[in-house]
């Protein structure tokens, strides 16, 4: 008994091993790219269906830039719809590409990405997610695939979790009021 459980052990630990490590990006397009580095890869790549500087735009928020591609409008692939690749302080930290549910579907890209890096960490009716240190890498329903830089990421929350200060604070007070 002994022995089948020890067995069962190093095959798991195995197949971890065998794992391939996570991917920081899709095709050409990595986590951590410039947005110029990023619009000259997008322009390399037609998959994308980046049509050039119409398809930027700046977020409200300071610093943050937000590129949206959509692959069904020209030349791009069959198989991705729109991608938005997010960017904060010049610095790719979120790529979403959603893929094309009449050309592929769900479990197909799922038992895929489940062959090259292992189980995910968690899985929901919603998502799986895949995580190591410096990305998570999601697989949503209907078909969307996410890479984010998970160190970006987490400053971004800690800076949205700042208390308000008191000017702020009766700011919003008066808004409510109105």
């Amino acid at each position: 008994m002994k022995h089948k459980y020890l067995f069962l052990i190093i095959s798991i630990i195995s197949f971890q091993l065998a794992a391939e490590e996570l991917p920081d990006g899709y095709s050409n397009i990595k986590l951590g790219m410039s947005v110029e580095q990023t619009k000259r890869e997008l322009i390399k790549n037609s998959d994308f269906g980046y049509h050039g500087d119409r398809d930027v735009s700046l977020l409200p928020s300071n610093n943050q830039t937000l590129i949206e591609t959509d692959a069904e409008r020209g030349l791009g692939s069959n198989f991705l719809t729109q991608c938005w690749f997010q960017f904060n302080n010049d610095k790719l930290y979120i790529i979403t590409i959603n893929v094309n549910t009449d050309k592929m579907d769900y479990y197909s890209i799922f038992t895929t990405l489940t062959s090259k890096y292992g189980e995910p960490i968690s899985i929901s009716p919603k998502e799986a997610v895949w995580k190591n240190g410096n990305v998570t890498m999601t697989l949503e329903k209907p078909l969307t695939l996410k890479y984010i830089d998970n160190e970006e990421f987490n400053s971004l929350l800690k800076y949205s979790n700042v208390p308000l200060s008191p000017t702020e604070t009766t700011r919003n007070m008066f808004l409510e009021g109105l």
